[in-house]
């Protein structure tokens, strides 16, 4: 039987002076082994969980607790993305597996993973989830962006944990079925990852006898827009965000994917070879605008102007080697923004469109440009097939059970304004557009956000206009001071096709702990097999800057320059 511990919750400070090396909890005995033990089946209090952002809660339960030995770094033959074939080091540490109770007995359980290093530096990073979550993030992994070689944040110290959100995916049954479910959604929209951070708090406490002295939020696609999500709605949770390619106006881009997919009905597909043919006019017209041919688009603006679709228009009968009417139109549709007749949460009204640059970014696994995420392998059908995009498989999805709340509803039949009042408080949920974010300045909170020029898996320019809208409303030079936002061009969105590496977590503690702003970073392109060479490298710029190549070694990112 577990005992149920009540730990009095504490708002960890906005940066405590220095790590304390006294551990009077349970992992401070002799035997780590027997402490680590000792966590299992203890319970944490549902009034300790949430409490100070006023959600309900049930009680967290560590399910089981195991003492796993260190381990070297491993690299595997295949994985969905680059980074995810790589199983880094990892010292020892106590596995902690638990789960949250709902409040509706219908709900499903959150669960949840905490990893507490024997050897512990005070500090802790939460791991965002991705797609529709629904699988248990370990917090095992390297940090989303991060150079392959580095050590794993738990190798480094920190205690480390990631939720599924509080659903689980299961065979047979769609992905977006949960929404269906008001706390299943609620929690998917930001509460679960509130209430696992409180978890972690006090399983911390327990363990060490103490609170962590700086918290950090990492995550990559939807775990960016839950990043942005705590720093909107949880402000003094954590003291350092990292953002990569978020799902920023979530609502936006769904409604995006239905749109885009449409687009590809009719006529308007595209096949592979015609995916190639864009993608070489697309380097034809702008590759050198950044004064270096390399098949990289930097100058991403220019070519955004510059390229004209209609030079690769038929003359003759349809064949690979040229476009249709209807296909070009299908392409601008795909790069025009998505317009809502009314305004979503914060005053937005519309969602921007991709590219160009990087079509025809080579796949890795389920991962890549038009033909991954737009084009799939064949035309959308419904109900949609798994060679359909990966855009269209999502969206229409959503549009379904997120704001039609119907999973047989007809896509092909939607409209936003007759469903407008679940749309909204599905928006409400899930849109992480609120430019005020005073209260996470206020409390010494830094962000950083990462975007990638040639990700189709959503806009880039959507960070973009987010970012913006936070400069507007809280001034550029106040910004500065708490917020950066980097790019990095032809990188489609898990981070290939360019230079997009390099030491995110390492950047936000040396800003949060040692006052040091980010300044000369750079992104590196890097083999993910051992020995990890280095390909080439650029310089990180801010938005709206783009690396201008100066002359020089064209792989070293001393021959570019930041400009605009």
């Amino acid at each position: 039987m577990g005992s149920n511990i009540r730990v009095a919750f504490l708002l960890v400070p906005m940066l405590a002076a220095s790590c304390a090396s006294t551990n009077s909890g349970l992992l401070g005995a002799n035997d780590p082994k027997a402490g680590c033990a000792a966590l299992a089946g203890k319970t944490i209090d549902a009034k300790q969980i949430g409490l100070s952002a006023g959600l309900a809660s049930g009680i967290a339960t560590l399910v089981t607790s195991t003492f796993t030995p260190a381990s070297a770094l491993a690299v595997a033959a295949s994985g969905p993305t680059p980074a995810a074939t790589i199983t880094p080091a990892m010292p020892d540490h106590c596995r902690v597996v638990g789960k949250i109770a709902p409040v509706d007995p219908t709900a499903p359980d959150i669960n949840f993973q905490i990893n507490l290093p024997v050897v512990w530096n005070g500090r802790s990073v939460q791991f965002g989830g991705g797609g529709f979550n629904g699988v248990l993030i370990t917090g095992l992994a390297l940090v989303p962006g991060a150079t392959f070689n580095a050590p794993a944040p738990l190798a480094q110290g920190y205690v480390t944990y990631g939720t599924d959100s509080g659903h689980q995916n299961a065979p047979n049954r769609p992905i977006q079925a949960f929404a269906l479910n008001d706390e299943a959604l609620v929690n998917f929209g930001h509460a679960s990852y509130k209430k696992v951070r409180d978890v972690a708090v006090a399983v911390m406490q327990i363990a060490y006898g103490r609170a962590p002295q700086a918290l950090y939020f990492v995550g990559s696609s939807e775990g960016g827009r839950e990043g942005l999500t705590m720093v909107q709605r949880y402000p003094k949770d954590f003291n350092g965000v990292f953002a990569r390619v978020p799902v920023i106006n979530w609502t936006g881009l769904q409604h995006a994917g239905l749109k885009d997919g449409l687009a590809l009905m009719d006529g308007g597909w595209m096949n592979p070879a015609q995916v190639k043919l864009v993608h070489a006019a697309v380097l034809q017209t702008c590759d050198g605008e950044d004064g270096l041919v390399d098949g990289v688009v930097s100058n991403f603006k220019a070519c955004a102007s510059k390229m004209n679709y209609n030079q690769l228009l038929c003359k003759d009968s349809p064949n690979d080697s040229c476009l249709t009417a209807k296909q070009i139109a299908a392409v601008r549709v795909l790069n025009a923004p998505t317009q809502f007749s009314f305004a979503l949460p914060n005053g937005v009204r519309s969602y921007p469109g991709r590219g160009p640059s990087g079509e025809d970014t080579p796949a890795y696994a389920a991962t890549g440009g038009w033909i991954s995420w737009w084009t799939g392998k064949s035309a959308p059908t419904l109900p949609p097939k798994p060679d359909n995009g990966i855009a269209w498989l999502y969206g229409g999805g959503a549009i379904a059970y997120f704001y039609a709340n119907d999973g047989a509803y007809d896509i092909t039949k939607y409209k936003p304004e007759d469903h407008q009042p679940r749309l909204q408080k599905v928006a409400a949920l899930m849109d992480s557009t609120n430019p005020d974010l005073s209260a996470f300045a206020a409390a010494g909170g830094k962000l950083i956000l990462l975007d990638h020029m040639a990700d189709y898996a959503k806009s880039p320019y959507a960070t973009a206009q987010y970012f913006e809208s936070v400069q507007r409303a809280m001034g550029a030079k106040k910004v500065a001071e708490f917020a950066r936002f980097y790019t990095a061009p032809t990188v489609d969105h898990v981070g290939t096709g360019a230079p997009a590496l390099f030491d995110p977590l390492g950047a936000l503690s040396a800003w949060v702990e040692k006052a040091q702003a980010p300044a000369n970073l750079q992104l590196i392109e890097q083999n993910a097999k051992a020995p990890f060479e280095v390909i080439r490298s650029r310089p990180l710029c801010e938005w709206p800057q783009w690396p201008k190549y100066l002359g020089g070694d064209v792989r070293g990112a001393g021959s570019f320059r930041c400009g605009d």
